[in-house]
């Protein structure tokens, strides 16, 4: 089956979640004999590990230009031209990583409702590039918020779509009110294009319902890693935490350093260590020097690996002990779980959002979500050897009976062929 997936890329800086659960996909796909074509969108996707198959469309610097100071008008082809070097590209992808849609209502609202001349420029070309490469089987799109795609994909071509469901809501709901509600409403009113939506746990499945009710049916699809790439062969001497995310402050970097500090302070876990990975962009740069300088004191017994690299992705959870990532906001699916329980490396994180059902009985849960709570929940995995491995047992079981990447293949071929004539 020909598979053409459509993905916005993040530059590569850092770990997004939402870009690795597209990189799962393709590489299961793969795996599984399947012919899968990456087509990004925004920014360019660099890295060998997940390179793109088609040139970029709606480049980030000149779409951003367009609506922003063009409005429904047609932007000037010399703009377009200059903004879109690689050059610019790549300075744009150095600051990318933005958490909130300030100042990016526009272009968030022109990709939902696909209705203005720009968009259409953009999507004339993206039809074109599909009709003359081999037409896919089926269409999926990473996100909702790139409904007006599938607008303009159905009214061109006839390709069933599927369209993932993660993480919207804070994006959208960043927006001003008007704003917010009228992109909500455009959701509602281009759903009609979408043949298939797809959650990545029954949690946002239920946010998701909760938002558009007249969804209707959501299949949920847990993300899969390859469990054979991740396994661990070794478990470290001394306790490591490990926290693998873009550090910043909605994803709770500071809360597991403030916590680290406090079981330091009182010798509770000899030997503790913590090992920080994910990367940041220059928006983070402030932030992340501050957590240095709380953990300052215990500098020699923190690995800090300040650069993300998508080949070295998978070793970070080889050297912890468990994955602890206590974000402030209710993660869809927590990736970063998944892919520690591959290597058998259990989780502490807080009881909010999908965490609960990610987990199961692979982790520690705990609230409220702060750092006195966070170290209690920490000191209790480490410090008591059956509840680690306990722990420790069911990570592996989840990863082989769940978030095993064979078996997301398999739910995603099961929804395609609903759609399509192609086993």
């Amino acid at each position: 089956m020909k598979i053409l997936l459509i993905i916005p890329g993040s530059g590569d800086t850092f770990y997004c979640g939402n870009c690795f659960r597209d990189n799962l996909y393709a590489q299961a796909l793969r795996r599984a004999g399947q012919d899968v074509v990456i087509m990004p969108l925004y920014l360019p996707l660099t890295d060998e590990a997940f390179r793109a198959d088609t040139p970029l469309f709606f480049p980030a610097t000149s779409y951003y230009v367009a609506q922003k100071f063009f409005g429904k008008g047609k932007m000037p082809r010399i703009f377009e031209k200059i903004l879109d070097f690689p050059s610019v590209l790549r300075l744009a992808s150095s600051f990318s990583g933005a958490t909130s849609a300030k100042g990016m209502e526009q272009m968030t609202l022109s990709m939902i409702k696909g209705d203005d001349e720009n968009f259409r420029k953009q999507t004339e070309k993206l039809i074109h590039w599909i009709v003359n490469h081999d037409r896919p089987d089926v269409i999926h799109l990473s996100s909702s918020m790139l409904i007006g795609i599938a607008k303009a994909i159905k009214n061109s071509i006839n390709v069933p779509v599927v369209c993932s469901l993660q993480d919207e809501e804070l994006w959208i709901d960043s927006l001003d009110n008007q704003y917010a509600c009228e992109a909500w409403t455009s959701i509602r009113d281009g759903m009609g294009s979408i043949d298939r939506f797809v959650a990545s746990s029954a949690f946002y499945r239920s946010a998701a319902l909760n938002k558009i009710p007249e969804i209707g049916e959501v299949d949920v699809v847990y993300p899969g890693v390859h469990v054979e790439k991740y396994a661990a062969l070794h478990y470290p001497t001394a306790p490591v935490i490990g926290f693998f995310y873009r550090m910043s402050h909605e994803n709770g970097l500071d809360i597991v350093a403030q916590a680290f500090v406090k079981l330091k302070r009182e010798q509770a876990i000899p030997n503790l260590k913590l090992k920080i990975g994910g990367g940041y962009t220059r928006e983070n740069k402030r932030f992340v020097n501050r957590i240095r300088k709380i953990l300052k004191p215990y500098r020699n017994d923190v690995i800090w690996s300040d650069s993300y690299n998508l080949d070295e992705h998978a070793a970070f959870y080889k050297d912890i002990s468990l994955i602890c990532v206590p974000v402030r906001f209710n993660e869809a699916a927590g990736l970063y779980l998944c892919e520690a329980f591959a290597a058998g490396k259990p989780a502490v994180a807080p009881d909010t959002g999908s965490f609960g059902e990610i987990a199961g009985d692979a982790g520690v849960l705990y609230v409220p979500n702060d750092s006195e709570h966070l170290a209690e929940a920490l000191r209790k995995m480490l410090t008591n050897n059956d509840i680690y491995e306990k722990c420790k047992e069911n990570a592996l079981l989840l990863s082989r009976e769940r978030y095993n990447g064979r078996i997301t293949s398999e739910s995603l071929l099961k929804i395609y062929e609903k759609y399509t004539s192609k086993p």
